[in-house]
């Protein structure tokens, strides 16, 4: 991984663990490794943000497999099995097959990053992540010549996933990404928070985090992964193109048609907390914006 950018988030930003295990135990497996925070994030900005706690991550989030509201997942997603668990690569890579987590997990190395997370719905939390660069799965894979896009399915168990019982999108939920921004080295596959397994209602056992673009981006529970040539069909993108485009990157300057992306609200802060202004590529613009020199951010959203 020779590409590494400077440390600008501590854990003094992130949700808290109340009785959290001792630090060394974070970085088991992965030894040697200092801490890997998020590039672009302004010190002023930094100071603004306050503490949440281990339930803000586990008890407040989206994960309509489980159900459409926000306690929803945290209820519901103890029925999801786990173990075992296989990850399809497919399309266009030399080493198409399943991979078990437990192959996945050999021959990757794991690491924390402390990046921001920013909800389409103008929310935001600060969340250490572990995992590894999806970037580092997919030269395992090896990409082929003329692969462009990446494409993600999570799993769909209608007897372990009521949500999916009901028509709210097109099931299985699908994701994508430009090949550039897959393997971006921000770009991770995550496979735990804080130290600890990552929980059923956050996307186990492994999951999509792209920092810089709102949170629907980062589809949980993978179950398969698809080099193509194509542009792939995104979820939240076919349920409604005018409200949710395929690059979703965060941009104040660009409202979705309901509410104002200007400004959000970091979870943790009361209902009346004062709401912080959102930053552009949610504090990441100075690592990523060249991905997108020459386009029109207000047409490609």
């Amino acid at each position: 991984m020779a590409h590494r950018w400077k440390n600008t988030l501590t854990r003094a930003d992130a949700t808290p663990l109340a009785a959290y295990m001792n630090r060394r135990q974070i970085m088991a497996g992965a030894m040697g490794l200092g801490l890997i925070g998020a590039a672009g994030m302004a010190r002023s900005q930094e100071a603004e943000l306050e503490p949440n706690s281990w339930e803000d991550i586990t008890q407040y989030n989206n994960f309509y497999e489980f159900g459409t509201g926000k306690s929803d997942p945290a209820r519901n997603a103890h029925t999801l099995t786990t173990e075992p668990w296989t990850v399809a690569i497919d399309g266009l890579v030399d080493n198409p097959g399943d991979y078990s987590m437990g192959q996945i997990m050999e021959a990757m190395t794991i690491e924390e990053r402390i990046y921001r997370f920013r909800c389409v719905e103008a929310w935001s939390m600060v969340i250490p992540w572990n995992g590894f660069e999806l970037a580092d799965l997919l030269n395992l894979a090896g990409v082929q010549e003329g692969a462009k896009y990446v494409a993600f399915e999570t799993a769909l168990r209608p007897d372990e996933m009521p949500g999916v019982r009901f028509p709210v999108l097109d099931w299985p939920y699908v994701e994508g990404l430009r090949l550039d921004e897959a393997m971006h080295p921000l770009t991770m596959m995550a496979t735990g928070i804080y130290g600890k397994p990552i929980p059923n209602q956050n996307g186990a056992p492994i999951r999509l985090v792209v920092p810089w673009k709102y949170g629907f981006k980062s589809i949980k529970s993978i179950v398969r992964i698809t080099v193509t040539e194509d542009e792939p069909p995104t979820s939240w993108n076919k349920a409604n193109g005018r409200e949710y485009g395929f690059y979703s990157n965060v941009n104040p300057e660009v409202d979705h048609p309901r509410w104002s992306q200007a400004s959000e609200r970091m979870v943790g802060g009361g209902l009346f907390a004062k709401r912080q202004p959102t930053l552009m590529f949610n504090g990441y613009e100075e690592d990523v914006a060249s991905l997108y020199d020459g386009m029109d951010l207000r047409a490609n959203f």
